[in-house]
C-alpha cells in the first residue's frame, strides 16, 4: 500500500463497476416508454433524461435513459459504459427531458479530479446512483473517496449537459453541432439501433 496519489488511469483498466439488471433490454424499453408518456414523465423526468447517441465510427444509434442531477444550471450525468465515449466537449446531443425533445451542449469530464467531484455530487443527490455505481458513504454522509477513485479507474466519465432553450439557440460556450440526425428508434432489435445500460434512479 502507498499513500502516494495515483497519477493517470491504471494501464489495465478493469471493467465497469456499475451494476446492471438481469433483463436490461426490457427494462430500458419500459423506461424509455415511460419517459415519452406525458402524464408519467413529469414524475420520472425529475430524475431521468433520455440521451440519443450516435456512434462515431459505427453510426450505430443508442437511446439511453440515464439518471441526472441538476447542478449549477446543467444536467450532470455519468456512465462507465461505452456509449459515453461518443459525447464530446463542444458538440451537442439530442435529449428528451420531461417529455420534450431538444438539443443539449456537452462538456465531457474525463480526468480523475473532475470525474470524482462530479460523481460525488451525483451520489449525494441520488443514493440510487451511488448504489448503482457501488459508491459508499462515510459516517458523515460523504461519498467514500476510494470508491470514487475506483469508479473513475474502471472507466467512469461524467458530462455536463446544457439544454438549449429552443431550437437553434445555443448556450454561450457551444460549438456548432455536427449534422447527424437524432434517433427515432428504441432498440428492441431494430437494425442500427441499440439500447445501453439504464441507470435508474
Amino acid at each position: 500500500m502507498t499513500d502516494q496519489p495515483v497519477m493517470g488511469r491504471p494501464q489495465a483498466t478493469p471493467g465497469p463497476r456499475a451494476q446492471t439488471l438481469a433483463m436490461q433490454g426490457l427494462a430500458n424499453r419500459i423506461v424509455r416508454g415511460l419517459l415519452r408518456t406525458p402524464l408519467v414523465n413529469r414524475l420520472a423526468g425529475r430524475r431521468l433524461v433520455t440521451v440519443y447517441v450516435v456512434g462515431r465510427k459505427s453510426g450505430r444509434r443508442y437511446t439511453v435513459p440515464v439518471a441526472y442531477t441538476r447542478h449549477e444550471g446543467d444536467l450532470l450525468i455519468g456512465t462507465p459504459f461505452g456509449w459515453g465515449r461518443n459525447l464530446r466537449t463542444g458538440e451537442a446531443v439530442a435529449i428528451r427531458l420531461k417529455g420534450r425533445r431538444r438539443l443539449a451542449d456537452v462538456r465531457a469530464l474525463t480526468d480523475e479530479h473532475d470525474v470524482c467531484d462530479a460523481y460525488a455530487v451525483m451520489a449525494r443527490d441520488n443514493h440510487n446512483f451511488a448504489k448503482f455505481n457501488r459508491i459508499g458513504f462515510d459516517p458523515a454522509g460523504n461519498p467514500v473517496p476510494a470508491d470514487l477513485h475506483l469508479a473513475w479507474a474502471a472507466g467512469a466519465r461524467a458530462f455536463r449537459l446544457t439544454p438549449r432553450l429552443q431550437s437553434g439557440t445555443r448556450s454561450p460556450r457551444t460549438v456548432p453541432i455536427p449534422g447527424s440526425a437524432p434517433s427515432r428508434g428504441h432498440g428492441g432489435g431494430r437494425p442500427g439501433y441499440s439500447a445501453e445500460h439504464c441507470q435508474l434512479s
